[in-house]
């Protein structure tokens, strides 16, 4: 069976020495460092394994491999991605946190700074993103500390404090480029998704709803039901199923806890600079790179690119 593993670094710190990719190689069977995608920022190594029947075996064998991998690398600043090779690696679906994700900000956290609330609203998110607190009422928790903010609050947040993450609206454009579809779906709200969809590439994005009184002001209430880790996994199914692709045709991203159902069940799952909960189950982190990582993960390279 054919597999790959992806050295990536960040492209704007290229890592990824010629020396490192052959120490890589040596060590994977029949593996060859002959595929760069970017000089310096990612390269293939393709190699062999013996077919696996069991899928669980086969991905503990993948997982040791992944680490063995990674204590080669040591100390530089390089992330890895082990997974088989085959037409199926580019997908054809891409489902994506939001917060901390696709922006490099809580949403709501920055709306309760407003209201004066940050930090402990803050360390509520911390908790329930670590997997330490149920999500729904932590979410319900924090929102009631929102009562009373106008509504326009949203829109400033959105322009002066929400900055899509590095590599984002290139990932999107490349894949819908190849005919890939996209989605983000989030445990935030429709408010902030439905604009931050629209700025990095999405075709369509799923939220909670912020109830909003009749003056203009939040609620401190959140519509039902309440959209988390297992609605995160439904959608992605539902889509799958409405594009009519199989699970290897899927690439998921995130990085709390309530993403690892999504994350689990998707062909490709990672953890995006993730917490410790999501870390155990991805199929791979990327620690180092920006978003264009998850595009040479999937073997695109550099010149095949579609900025945005």
């Amino acid at each position: 069976m054919f597999y790959v593993a992806t050295l990536i670094s960040h492209p704007d710190r290229p890592a990824v020495t010629e020396t490192l990719a052959r120490q890589a190689a040596r060590y994977l069977p029949f593996g060859r460092a002959v595929g760069w995608l970017e000089p310096g920022v990612a390269i293939d190594i393709p190699f062999l394994l013996e077919d696996i029947d069991d899928a669980g075996a086969e991905q503990a064998l993948v997982n040791d491999l992944t680490a063995d991998i990674r204590d080669i690398i040591g100390s530089e600043p390089v992330d890895v991605v082990v997974q088989k090779d085959g037409e199926s690696r580019r997908k054809k679906l891409f489902v994506a946190d939001m917060d901390s994700t696709m922006i490099g900000q809580e949403c709501i956290d920055e709306l309760a700074d407003y209201a004066g609330f940050k930090s402990r609203v803050a360390a509520i998110t911390e908790r329930a993103m670590r997997g330490e607190i149920a999500f729904e009422p932590a979410l319900r928790e924090r929102v009631a500390l929102l009562k009373g903010l106008p509504a326009t609050v949203i829109d400033t947040v959105i322009a002066e404090r929400i900055q899509l993450t590095p590599g984002g609206p290139t990932l999107l454009a490349t894949m819908r480029a190849n005919g890939a579809y996209s989605c983000v779906v989030s445990g935030g709200f429709t408010a902030f998704t439905a604009k931050i969809a629209a700025m990095a590439g999405f075709d369509e994005d799923h939220a909670n709803t912020l109830l909003v009184d009749a003056d203009g002001r939040l609620s401190g209430t959140v519509a039902d039901p309440v959209l988390g880790r297992e609605a995160k996994l439904h959608t992605l199914n539902a889509l799958r199923e409405r594009l009519r692709l199989g699970r290897e045709d899927t690439l998921a991203v995130g990085d709390g806890a309530n993403d690892i159902p999504m994350i689990e069940a998707a062909g490709l799952g990672i953890a995006f600079h993730g917490k410790p909960a999501l870390r155990d189950v991805a199929a791979a982190c990327i620690d180092h790179g920006d978003l264009t990582a998850l595009l040479y993960a999937q073997g695109y390279r550099r010149a095949e690119f579609v900025e945005r």
